[in-house]
């Protein structure tokens, strides 16, 4: 047998009186944001959403526990870790692009972070 669930009931006052608060039905989704008036489909929108770590946390974790004075690392550990992570190799690799571009070159090689790390 089917259980039978109960469904809220939106009655038409509550409809109507916000309505009178935000004005015309069309305004109402004027001002529902992009995100939540468009559906989002297939995997196309799941690449699309910034992911606040692009770091993988899983193998940061697994390293953070390969240290043996390391038993429990927290979520927030973890993702202030990758984070570190993330903002230093950025600045390596700025600060690499500019030797390169003083070389007149637009890839990256192995004397340009040599040269940095000779420099700091």
């Amino acid at each position: 047998m089917a259980a039978a669930t109960a469904v809220p009931a939106v009655s038409a006052v509550s409809v109507e009186s916000e309505l009178d608060r935000s004005g015309t039905e069309e305004e109402m989704r004027e001002n529902v944001p992009e995100e939540e008036s468009s559906p989002q489909a297939g995997p196309a929108s799941a690449t699309s959403q910034t992911r606040l770590a692009k770091l993988p946390l899983s193998r940061i974790k697994t390293l953070m526990k390969a240290d043996p004075d390391v038993t429990l690392a927290s979520q927030e550990s973890v993702f202030i870790i990758a984070k570190a992570t993330e903002l230093f190799v950025e600045m390596i690799a700025k600060d690499a692009l500019v030797y390169a571009q003083q070389g007149k070159r637009k890839t990256l090689q192995r004397k340009d972070l040599g040269k940095i790390l000779a420099h700091n």
